[in-house]
């Protein structure tokens, strides 16, 4: 059994990121992403999991609702 959480897996990003408490770690994670674009100040997930519906197809579907500073430049 591996040691460590593997973030570029679906699972481990969710396992990472897709909790309460590491919502700050998310917000600055993306916001370093975005740098001079958006400004993420909030965010809420919405549990969106569906079974994949054939053998093969991927399983876990993850949604993220950002907040952004309204002084942020816009695209």
């Amino acid at each position: 059994m591996a040691r460590f959480i593997n973030p570029f897996t679906d699972v481990g990003f969710k396992r990472i990121f897709g909790q309460e408490m590491s919502k700050p770690l998310l917000i600055n994670f993306l916001n370093n992403l975005l740098v001079g674009e958006r400004v993420i100040v909030d965010l809420s997930f919405l549990d969106k999991e569906q079974p994949a519906v054939y053998e093969g197809d991927r399983s876990l579907i993850y949604d993220i609702y950002c907040e952004t500073d309204s002084s942020s430049p816009t695209a």
